[in-house]
């Protein structure tokens, strides 16, 4: 969930940064108001878009098959879920912002409404105005405008016009829809700024149109004669502003975009394929997999590792074991054919071309600090030291925390990459906290020196089956 959540927050941070760069300043206010109205939405669905194909695409690594590290804790007693203290999980505290973030919505609303039993009301084609007493207020709602009493005659037409605009263009939907956003996704300060940044917009786009119809220096004069009130709701189109008329003027002052300026707008083209490319990539395991799925999954695994520890206890394996074990580990999926034994699946793939062999024989495999010798010394040493430090650092402590019993089997999958360093740790289980601490600990690894193959540094990626054992 945390690594879509950051996904989600880095593709709008970069949807965001280009509007700002390229196209905020240009005049095509009506594409512009269709960037922002589908970029925060692409930055939540394109985390969750995995394309296979590109995947498929990309050269096999050397993978390794470790032994399985073999973990004992034992829990004393059991603590019953009544008499445990509650603590709130991520989802909990979602749920809390959204349950504190609709009430404020709701309150907004009923000034709104407030405010439309406190003056009368005039009736026009199109629109509703409603005449507040002792107030400089301005602004619209739907298809209603508020304006004060107060305010003169000569910036009332002005006003009016300006904000007949917001009411024809059905700005106040843009503004509802982000303030839903804003309820579902509390905690995402991007929500808040594309709201912002489209609510300027609607103002460009007011002024230019009311610009278009009368005399601009006429208009300008109105934008700076008169400081209305304004009332603090996000979702409501606002005629004065003191941090927007500056910016209001240069508009309207800018020029029209040159029409080859539009091709700034198929720079979203690399940016959304730059992302689909990472989604497709990312090692990390879906977020929003199905209890069915995630326990077939977990079944598979299981089993996987079953078959695995029953290979190790034979000694040393022969190139086809190691290769039914290594394509056993890493590459099964839930749904997939699972092999009882290694001779069913040596069977079925028997006409196989040697260089299927994702590992075949590297030429110099990483090295963990302090190891020497040649390849088979060095993996061996590799994992002792591996087992050695899991179990070291492992928490044994969660098999009394979650209430365990039993064997609980994770598999861990990560990278050295060709400078030597831990990346792209994966874990599964059967439950996230086990996932999470075998993650911890496999980042806790030294710096490795990279593995090598024809003079060069490779990536090699390793498979490490860890089993705690809570008795």
């Amino acid at each position: 969930m945390i690594h879509s959540v950051l996904q989600i927050l880095a593709f709008q941070i970069l949807f965001l940064a280009v509007y700002d760069l390229f196209l905020k300043k240009e005049t095509f206010f009506d594409l512009n108001r269709i960037y922002l109205l589908l970029a925060p939405v692409l930055g939540l669905v394109l985390p969750f878009i995995h394309l296979s194909f590109i995947q498929q695409t990309i050269p096999q690594e050397y993978i390794i098959q470790l032994p399985a590290v073999i973990i004992s804790g034992n829990s004393q007693e059991i603590i019953s879920n009544e008499l445990a203290y509650w603590l709130p999980s991520l989802t909990d505290v979602w749920y809390l912002g959204m349950l504190v973030s609709t009430p404020l919505f709701v309150w907004k609303f009923y000034k709104i409404a407030k405010l439309k039993f406190a003056g009368r009301t005039e009736y026009f084609d199109g629109f509703k105005l409603k005449i507040l007493p002792k107030t400089n207020t301005a602004f619209s709602f739907f298809n209603t405008i508020f304006l004060g009493e107060n305010i003169s005659e000569i910036n009332k037409t002005s006003i009016i016009a300006h904000e007949k605009i917001h009411i024809e263009q059905k700005h106040t939907l843009d503004l509802l829809f982000f303030e839903l956003l804003r309820i579902v996704f509390w905690f995402n300060p991007m929500v808040y700024l594309f709201q912002n940044r489209i609510s300027t917009l609607h103002e460009f786009i007011a002024d230019a149109k009311v610009a278009a119809e009368k005399d601009k220096k006429q208009y300008y004069q109105n934008l700076l004669s008169e400081v209305f009130q304004t009332e603090n709701f996000s979702f409501i189109n606002t005629f004065f502003n003191q941090s927007l008329i500056k910016k209001r003027i240069i508009m309207l002052q800018k020029s029209q975009s040159k029409k080859t300026a539009q091709f700034k707008y198929f720079l979203l083209i690399p940016a959304i394929c730059g992302m689909l490319i990472y989604t497709a990539c990312s090692n990390d395991p879906k977020a929003e997999e199905t209890q069915t799925v995630q326990q077939s999954d977990s079944e598979v695994m299981n089993k996987i590792n079953e078959l695995s520890e029953a290979i190790m206890k034979k000694g040393e394996m022969t190139p086809e074991e190691e290769k039914a074990l290594r394509f056993l580990t890493t590459e099964a999926q839930p749904g997939d054919k699972v092999y009882t034994s290694v001779q069913d699946y040596l069977d079925e793939t028997k006409d196989d071309n040697e260089s299927d062999l994702p590992f075949a024989a590297i030429e110099k495999v990483p090295t963990y600090p302090g190891c020497s010798g040649d390849n088979e010394e060095m993996k061996k040493c590799f994992s002792e030291r591996i087992s050695r430090f899991v179990g070291e650092n492992f928490n044994i402590k969660l098999g009394e925390e979650l209430g365990l019993l039993g064997r609980q089997r994770i598999a861990v999958q990560f990278k050295i990459d060709k400078t030597g360093k831990i990346v792209n740790v994966r874990a599964r289980a059967p439950k996230p906290e086990l996932e999470a601490e075998a993650i911890r600990v496999v980042k806790l690894l030294p710096q490795m020196q990279a593995g090598e193959q024809k003079g060069e540094k490779v990536g090699v990626l390793y498979s490490l089956p860890i089993v705690f054992e809570v008795k």
